[in-house]
């Protein structure tokens, strides 16, 4: 985010700390909730299934302390990508093994999808008016357009936070929802590549950041677009 804000600060300094610090208030605030909610419900569906390592290692709360990675956060607002602390899950330990474990993944994403529905209803009752994060003129808005910006923020960025982390590359819950479902034989296969899951996916983020290319958005911003059109009815 910073990284990305540069060519601002030279060209109008002003603008810049007027802007900069405002937007990355309200990225952080979306993504920090994101990411805490996230990391609870793996925590909670494990314990609920049978695994408490999540609730020995103090995971099963909202307290977002117990969720964010100190680098993870940092580059939230250095580059505007980052992560949240994984939550240690024993498969073993599961009601229903290598299943059950497709389920605790797939518990992340889709509270993210809940809560950027639920924070949508203002939108969709019409009590609020919906501007999309891509045109939205952070630096025009008022106190009383404020909650509504909030608001804006973390529906989109669940929204992405949910299907990013749907992607099949290791480390994201795509990739163990898919070893959770195939057969077993295709599980084990898929697994001796998990090693190189977090750098073909560095590659792509790179590659993104870099070129301009648009590989990763090109896939996930339809998807994305559609999931607000249907939450907010815009």
């Amino acid at each position: 985010m910073l990284l990305g804000s540069l060519d601002l600060l030279f060209e109008d300094p002003a603008a810049f700390f007027r802007y900069i610090p405002l937007l990355m208030a309200l990225v952080g605030f979306a993504l920090i909730v994101g990411i805490t909610v996230h990391e609870f419900s793996h925590a909670f569906l494990a314990y609920k299934m049978g695994d408490w390592t999540g609730k020995r290692l103090g995971r099963l709360t909202l307290n977002p302390k117990a969720h964010l990675d100190p680098l993870g956060t940092l580059l939230l607002f250095v580059v505007g990508f980052g992560w949240g602390k994984p939550v240690p899950v024993n498969v073993h330990a599961l009601s229903q093994g290598r299943r059950a474990m497709a389920l605790v993944a797939a518990a992340g994403p889709l509270s993210n999808v809940v809560i950027a529905f639920l924070v949508a209803i203002p939108f969709k009752l019409g009590v609020l008016d919906w501007q999309s994060p891509g045109v939205l003129d952070i630096s025009s808005v008022g106190s009383s357009e404020m909650f509504s910006t909030v608001l804006v923020f973390i529906i989109y960025l669940n929204l992405l936070l949910a299907v990013f982390n749907l992607l099949p590359f290791f480390p994201l819950d795509g990739s163990k929802i898919l070893m959770g479902i195939l057969p077993e034989s295709m599980s084990e296969g898929m697994g001796r590549l998990e090693r190189f899951g977090p750098i073909l996916l560095l590659i792509v983020i790179i590659l993104d950041y870099i070129t301009g290319m648009g590989i990763l958005w090109g896939f996930l911003g339809p998807i994305v677009n559609y999931l607000i059109s249907v939450a907010t009815g815009t």
